[in-house]
C-alpha cells in the first residue's frame, strides 16, 4: 500500500511537536501515512498549496502565519474554518482543497474529558487572538451562559463578541476587571503567550486568582512549561488545574480524521501519543 504524505508548514516550524503526535498515532494505528515539517514563509502560503497538490500530499496543517491566509485559498471551508476564519488542516482529496479547523474541537474534547463541562457556566478567557478565537467561539458554541473576554486591546474583544452578543463580554485586563469576572467564574482560560517558554512576557500579578469560587478551574492553553506560573497560583490556592497538551494531542486526532477520513480512537492512541511527546520534549 502506498504511504501517503502529510505536514506541518509554518514559520518557525522547526520546533512543531506535530511530527511527533501525528507519526505516535499513525504508528498505532498502522495507517498509511507519514507526516513532517516544511518550513513555508508568510505570503508563500499559495504556492506551497500547489505544490503540495503537485507533490501528491494528501494534506497539511497550518500554524502562524498561514492559518488565516488558507481561509481565501481553498475550494470549501468546514463550519469551524467559517466560523473561526482560519485553517489549521488542508485536505487534498479528488481534486478539491477543504479547510478545516480542529482547534476548537481539540479544546473541547480536552475540557470534557477532565470533567469540564462549559454548558450554562460563566467563563472568564484571557486574550483575544486567534487562538482565542477558537476557544471563546467553541465556548459559545457549547452553551457557555456567559463569556468575559479580557485583552489589553478592548477593540480586539469587542469584535469577538459580535459573533455571540448575548454570550460574549468583552473586557479589559487590568487587575479590577479581572477581580470582577473572577468573581463570578466556574472556569478561567488563558490563551495569551504570557508564561510560555521563550517569551519575556509574564503576568504582572495573579491575584485575581484569589476571586475564583472554590470549585472553579483554571486552565492555561500553554503547554511548555507543563506548569505555568499561572498553573501553579492557581494549584496553590486549591483550584482545578488543567495545561493545553490535551488540546494539542486531540486537534491532532480530529485532523487526522480529516486526513485519513478514518475514525481514531483517542483514548487508544492517547499512551503513545504522550510517551513520544515526553520523549521528545526531555530529548
Amino acid at each position: 500500500m502506498e504511504t501517503k504524505k502529510l505536514c506541518v508548514i509554518g514559520d518557525p516550524v522547526e520546533h512543531s511537536l506535530s511530527p511527533v503526535i501525528h507519526n505516535a498515532v499513525l504508528k498505532q494505528t498502522g495507517l498509511p501515512y507519514v507526516y513532517g515539517r516544511v518550513r513555508v514563509r508568510g505570503g508563500e502560503t499559495a504556492a506551497f498549496l500547489r505544490r503540495a497538490a503537485e507533490e501528491g500530499y494528501a494534506g497539511f496543517n497550518a500554524t502562524m502565519p498561514h492559518k488565516t491566509d488558507l481561509v481565501e485559498l481553498v475550494d470549501e471551508l468546514d463550519a469551524d474554518a467559517q466560523l473561526y476564519r482560519a485553517v489549521n488542516t488542508v485536505v487534498l482529496r479528488d481534486g478539491k482543497i477543504r479547510g478545516c479547523n480542529t482547534d476548537g474541537r481539540g479544546f473541547l474534547q480536552m475540557l470534557l474529558e477532565a470533567g469540564i463541562s462549559p454548558e450554562d457556566k460563566t467563563i472568564t478567557v484571557l486574550g483575544a487572538g486567534g487562538a482565542a478565537r477558537a476557544v471563546v467561539l467553541k465556548l459559545a458554541q457549547s452553551g457557555a451562559r456567559r463569556i468575559f473576554v479580557c485583552n489589553r486591546t478592548r477593540s480586539k474583544a469587542e469584535a469577538l463578541a459580535k459573533e455571540f452578543p448575548t454570550q460574549i463580554t468583552p473586557c479589559g485586563l487590568d487587575e479590577e476587571t479581572l477581580q470582577d469576572c473572577a468573581l463570578f467564574s466556574d472556569l478561567l482560560v488563558n490563551t495569551t503567550p504570557m508564561g510560555m517558554h521563550g517569551m519575556a512576557a509574564r503576568f504582572e500579578q495573579l491575584d485575581f486568582l484569589a476571586a475564583l469560587p472554590k470549585g472553579a478551574a483554571v486552565c492555561d492553553i500553554i503547554y511548555s512549561p507543563p506548569e505555568t506560573m499561572l498553573l501553579a497560583r492557581a494549584k496553590a490556592l486549591g483550584l482545578s488545574t488543567l495545561n493545553g497538551l490535551g488540546m494539542l494531542i486531540y486537534q491532532a486526532v480530529f485532523a487526522l480524521e480529516e486526513f485519513t477520513d478514518v475514525k481514531i480512537d483517542a483514548q487508544e492512541v492517547l499512551p503513545a501519543v504522550k510517551a513520544a511527546l515526553n520523549e521528545a520534549m526531555n530529548a
